[in-house]
This record gives C-alpha cells, structure tokens and sequence, in this order.
C-alpha cells in the first residue's frame, strides 16, 4: 500500500485536526448507543415493574423522556455540526494541498511529456481522481474508525447484559472479515480500470472539444460519434464489471450480515421463554445488534469507496511519479548580465531514443545582438534548434552555450527569463487583454502594459474592444484575428524586454496588413537583441544579419541575402520557386 503511506505525507500536517474530528465522532456516535439502555430500562425498571404504581411509572417515563430531550435535541446537533465541519474542512485542505503540488510539478513537466499525452487525462487525473481520494480522508480516516468505535462500544455494552448472548451476536464476524478481504482485492484492479477508461473519455472529449470547427467543416460528426460510442462503451464496459463484482460482494456481505439478528432473535426468545432473560434485555439486544451490523454493512460501503480512492490515488502517484526531462544541475546558477552570444556546438538532437536525429552535428556561432534567420523545408529542423535555446528540450549530444556557458549549467527558469517567444500559434488565455500581456511581466503597471501594446501596434484595435484592456478574449483568444492575437504576443514581450527574441514562423499565416503591421512591430523589437527567427516567407527576413538553410537537419548554407542569391544554392532556390509563386 505504497500509495496511501505517501498520501499520509500529505495528511500528516492536519492530524490533530483529525484525532478532534474523531473525537467529537465518538461522542456523537456514542450518544444514540444509550437508546437501547433507555428501551431496556423502560421495559424492565418503569412497564414491568410490580412495585410502582402507574402514576409513578408516568412521572418516570416523563423524567427519563426529558433527559432523552436535552441530551438529543440540545447536546447533539452542535457535536454533528462541528464533526461534519472539521471533517469537510479537513477533507477538503488536504485536497487543496494535492492539486497545488500537482499542478507545481505539471509546470516542471517537459514539452516531451505533453506532445505524448493528452491534455483530458492529465485534467482528469487532477479533478476527478484527486476528488476521489478525499473519500480516503472522510471514509478512511473517519467514518471507519469512527464505525469500529461504535462497534466496540457497543459489544462493550452487550458485555454488560449478557456474555453468552454477545457472543451468539458476533459470532458471523470472522466470515464477514474474510468475505471483505475475498472481494475487495479485485475490485481495486476493476476501479482503476474504470477510472483510466473514464480518462480516456474525457481526454477524447477535450481534444474534440477543441477541434469541432474541424469536425463541423469536413461534415464527420457520424464518423465522430462513432469513435465516441467506441470510448463511451469501452467505459461502459468496465464501469458494468466493476458493479457486478460490487454488488456480488454486497450481496454476500449483507446475507452475512442480516443472519445475525436472527439467530439473536431466536436464541434470546428461546432464553426469555425460559425464564433465564428478562424482555427488556432482549430487545435493547435487538436493538444493539441493528447498531453493532449497521456499521459493518457501512464498512462494506467503506471498502468500495475505499477501494476507489485508492485505485485513484494510484492514478495521481503515477502522474507525480512522472520524470522530468529537463532539471536543473546540482550546482547550477542564475543568469546574469546577458550579452546574448550564443553557440551552437556540434549539436545534434533526437525527439526519442529509437528515432532518427532531427539536428545532426549543426555548429553555429551567434554573435550578441545578431539577427539570424532559419530557413529551409517544413521539417527540416528550424523550430526543433530554437527551441533548444530555452530548453524546451536538451541536446542528444554536442552543448549549446550562452556567453560561453553550457545553458545546462543555468537554471532553467533563470535562463527562459532572458527569452521571449513569438510563435505561430500563440496561446492566448480566456480572460482580459491586460492579463494576456501582462503574462510577460505580472508585476506591470498599467501604464507599462500600454507602452507594450503601443509598440506592437496593438493599441489602437484594443481601444476599439468593447471593454478595451478589459475585453475577455475567450478560450485560446477566440474572439481575435491571427493578426490581433499575434500582436498581443508581441506586446508580452515588448513588455518582458528579454535580451533574446525567438520568433517561429510569427507572420506565416497572416494577412498582407497584419504582417506589415507585426512586421514592424518585430523590427523595433529585435533592435539591439540576439534575435532568432524562423521564417517561411523568404521576403520576411532579407534584412536578416546572416540567413542559416537547414536541409535534412544539417545547416547547408549560411550568410546574408546577398550572399546566398549570389551562392545560386538552395536558399537561391528556394527564394526563385517563392517569388514565381508570388508572382
């Protein structure tokens, strides 16, 4: 049970909280145990009492049924109230404590790790069976403990009345126990399986979610559903064996746990008969053994849920388990005062292990403040040696090197702080413009974002929002052009003032205007900075320092325009085959 020894790291820090929790529990479980000593003394003591008179056996039943009253009414609302209070509460911290690591360490995860999993179950894992697990807390640090209490201090009461009969009413338990441990270690194995196949639902569901302009414009929404029926089902499926081997193990324990009162029933009657037991004591026996297998049958709905929360902690251990591809050394240190030369030293790079390298032996020597332009065929490796610059991945062999360091030797959040990226697809969160570009420096004034916008030419679409600064642009900036969205992304940057600019393929999916406008924007931003930029558009980067071509991962040719159209190479190629299409 490695998986609970490692929640309880998470549970240690509120353990106090929990023992009062279970305190206040085990009065406020222990208060209705006295009902069956108020039946058997009503019974006994007041109705079949030869020597009181009747008026006195009324003012009895009145005194006993006021006590009753207070103790009930008065004492024991309050008792649940703060045991149901401290209980959530703790619950739910716990919880919070979880999914705040969680979500740290999914921050700390690789590009790797995201381009080989989906964003649905990832989600999955820190929603659903984070949530599953405080049943753990409220189930297994509780209500069980709470239950074996109850159990315990009702036979400690039966014990008073009568050893023989208690003994008649226990006398199933090594059944049930064995009959628990048969079922449950299967359900386990059933739960998990249910809940990856949940996950697999809504890892499709978030994908399709996202991607239903595709589904709507190619008219493959009876195509979709089918694959959706196929999840669905699957989910289906093991969702039906996991109730059936539930409700097999209900449907014993239960059987197990209703032949109890009978056989007390039977041999107290049979004693009662004979003279040797009172009635009372029968039926507060009666009455305890409702509470004494109450408990058990809830013990069995413990195990289930139990079962689930473990088979969900499990889930959320393996996504915390997962390794990071890139870390910081042992004695790594901050980047300071960056001039931004930057070498590429016989590089070469593999996505995986088993696969061919994408960079094969690519040396480069950037000089600070050098503007450099990656060109060539899609998947030649363009955006593959950018991104190695902020350690989106880390080199298969070779070193890249800033100011002549390793960039391995940085830390890596010190030196993705010296970097600010323009993509194709810029990422833009639902919420205001003012908070998107203030992505690039959560500490701007408003003031200073504005600057921002303005110097991307951003500025003045803003103020046309209905709301300005204000305006929610919606899920990945939905409510924006390819032109308005890349501008803002230009101002996050404007507004980090990084000493190194990446720019991949910023302007290739843009109209003739709004490149002219980012176009210029990217100019004023890359003045006095070592800036990268991979481009599709050849006519984007003639004013480029010096142009790199990547062919099949290796860098064929490299120097300025000038140089390259004199060369009649591949740039020269690919620069003729470009303007005869744009002509």
């Amino acid at each position: 049970m490695d998986s609970i020894k490692r929640y309880m790291a998470f549970v240690k820090p509120y353990k106090w909280l929990i023992i009062l929790t279970l305190v206040i529990g085990i009065i406020k479980f222990a208060i209705p145990l006295l009902i069956p000593v108020l039946i058997q003394h009503v019974i006994d003591d007041i109705i079949n009492n030869p020597n009181q008179a009747d008026s006195d056996k009324v003012s009895s039943l009145y005194w006993i049924i006021g006590m009753s009253v207070i103790l009930f009414v008065i004492l024991r609302p309050p008792v649940e109230y703060y045991r149901q209070y401290f209980a959530q509460w703790t619950s739910n911290k716990i919880l919070f404590d979880i999914r705040d690591q969680l979500f740290s360490h999914m921050q700390k995860l690789s590009f790797k790790y995201y381009s080989n999993t989906r964003a649905g179950e990832v989600i999955s894992r820190v929603i659903n069976d984070v949530e599953q697990t405080k049943n753990f807390v409220m189930t297994g640090l509780m209500n069980l403990w709470l239950d074996m209490a109850t159990i315990l201090i009702a036979i400690g009461i039966m014990l008073t009345y009568d050893v023989k009969l208690t003994l008649v009413a226990i006398i199933v338990f090594p059944l049930y126990a064995f009959s628990v441990q048969y079922f449950f270690g299967r359900l386990r194995i059933l739960t998990r399986d249910r809940s990856q196949a949940l996950a697999e639902v809504q890892g499709y569901l978030h994908e399709r979610v996202q991607g239903m302009s595709v589904i709507k414009s190619f008219v493959v929404e009876d195509h979709e559903q089918k694959q959706f029926d196929g999840k669905n089902g699957n989910f289906l499926s093991k969702a039906i064996d996991q109730t059936k081997w539930n409700a097999k193990a209900f449907a014993v324990v239960n059987t197990i746990t209703d032949i109890a009162p009978l056989i007390v029933i039977g041999y107290a009657g049979y004693r009662v008969i004979e003279g040797d037991l009172s009635l009372g004591v029968m039926v507060a026996f009666i009455a305890y053994v409702e509470r004494l297998y109450n408990p058990l049958r809830r013990l069995v709905n413990s195990s289930t849920t139990l079962t689930q929360s473990i088979a969900s902690m499990d889930r959320v251990f393996e996504l915390i388990d997962e390794k990071y591809d890139i870390e910081d050394r042992p004695n790594a240190k901050e980047v300071k005062n960056v001039r931004g030369e930057i070498v590429f030293d016989h590089v070469s790079f593999a996505y995986d292990e088993n696969e061919a390298d994408v960079l094969k032996d690519a040396h480069l020597h950037v000089q600070s403040g050098e503007t450099i332009a990656f060109v060539g065929m899609s998947g030649g490796g363009k955006s593959t040696i950018v991104s190695l610059i902020p350690r989106f991945y880390d080199v298969t062999k070779g070193r890249v090197l800033l100011d002549g360091t390793d960039i391995r030797d940085y830390k890596v959040r010190s030196l993705r702080n010296q970097i600010g990226m323009v993509l194709q697809d810029n990422i833009l969160f639902s919420e205001s413009v003012m908070m998107n570009i203030k992505m690039g420096n959560p500490e701007a004034t408003e003031e200073e974002v504005i600057q921002a916008a303005k110097a991307a030419n951003a500025h003045d679409f803003i103020m046309e929002l209905s709301e300005g600064y204000n305006t929610k642009v919606g899920e990945r900036g939905v409510k924006l052009s390819g032109g308005q969205k890349q501008r803002v992304a230009i101002a996050r940057v404007f507004l980090k003032n990084p000493p190194i600019l990446i720019l991949d393929e910023a302007t290739s999916a843009l109209d003739l205007e709004s490149e002219h406008l980012i176009q210029e924007a990217i100019e004023i931003l890359a003045k006095d900075r070592t800036t990268f930029i991979v481009a599709h558009r050849l006519s984007t980067i003639t004013h480029a320092d010096r142009i790199v071509v990547i062919d099949h991962g290796q860098i064929a040719e490299s120097g300025s325009h000038q140089q390259l159209m004199k060369q009649k190479g591949l740039y020269y190629n690919l620069f003729q085959v470009q303007q005869l299409d744009q002509d």
